[in-house]
């Protein structure tokens, strides 16, 4: 009988399990994120951040911001989606899966609500303000002052006759009888007894040309549609916050800055310090603006 140490042909067989120890899995390679995406474009573009903030009109900071993944300077997923999509375009590439990387990192797109509550978030609540007693008392006053004053020289001193009239039988003379004043020759006579108005003139381009070179001056008109707007000036004070109704205006001054952001920057028609802004905007876009007095720089707008 052999004593030794041989071992059988099981023991001397790898173990399924050592081996499956020493296989390595590789986890999946990690998809760039946005900010990633969008600052290689802009570099493979040869664009810097001032260009495409120049072209894009989204604040330098805010490209940044976005670049690195911080979309909490944008002002909303609605805001960041817009930004998102407008840089996008800006370096050459197909916005729609970056939206979608946005959307599956923040809980999805929102259903659809109306374009009012959409920006309650972004919108700043003027205080409720007081009756003005004091200007209805005033107006009161005014009132009675004038029926007095009409009362006073109109029928005071015809014993209590009521006005007559001009040009009415009664304020004839007796025997003479009434003439009618001529007309010149080819006019229509006025048949109303009063004297036609003048037409009131409509405002022209060349108004909005004539605004002071000293101040910063912005015009908006609801051109194809309503849109709600915000303006502020240089120093964040609220100047307007509402909804424009189509064919509606509003101007803004600032000795400094317009600070705007447009919900629906393709229905509105905009001019800065008398020249239109003729920016491609799309409708349903929103659009944060800022404009100075050195606003539109050479190239950027045409007068329309």
């Amino acid at each position: 009988m052999s004593i030794g140490n041989a071992n059988s042909p099981e023991e001397e067989r790898p173990s399924t399990d050592d081996r499956s120890e020493d296989r390595l899995v590789k986890p999946p390679a990690e998809e760039p994120s946005i900010g990633t995406v969008l600052k290689k474009a802009r570099i493979a573009a040869g664009l810097t951040v001032d260009e495409v903030s120049s072209t894009t009109r989204v604040r330098i900071p805010i490209v940044h911001a976005i670049e690195e993944d911080d979309f909490t300077r944008c002002g909303g997923d609605v805001y960041a989606r817009g930004h998102i999509r407008t840089l996008a375009r800006a370096v050459n590439i197909d916005p729609t899966p970056l939206i979608e990387s946005y959307d599956a990192a923040h809980g999805g797109r929102p259903a659809p609500t109306p374009a009012a509550p959409m920006f309650d978030a972004e919108r700043i609540r003027p205080e409720r303000q007081r009756p003005n007693w004091t200007a209805a008392m005033v107006a009161a006053i005014v009132a009675v002052i004038g029926f007095v004053g009409f009362t006073a020289f109109g029928g005071g001193d015809d014993g209590g006759k009521r006005p007559v009239a001009e040009g009415s039988a009664a304020a004839r003379p007796a025997g003479k009888p009434a003439t009618q004043p001529q007309q010149p020759a080819g006019k229509p006579a006025d048949t109303t007894g009063q004297t036609p108005r003048a037409p009131k003139p409509e405002p022209s381009d060349s108004a909005i040309a004539a605004a002071p070179k000293d101040l910063v001056t912005v015009v908006l008109t609801a051109d194809t549609g309503e849109s709600w707007i915000s303006a502020k000036d240089h120093s964040g004070r609220l100047l307007f916050d509402g909804t424009l109704a189509q064919g509606e205006s509003k101007t803004f001054t600032d000795k400094e800055s317009v600070d705007l952001v447009l919900g629906d920057a393709g229905a509105v028609k905009l001019f800065v310090n008398g020249k239109e802004i003729k920016d491609d905007f799309q409708p349903g876009q929103v659009e944060r603006l800022t404009y100075t007095r050195n606003d539109p720089a050479e190239g950027q707008a045409q007068a329309g």
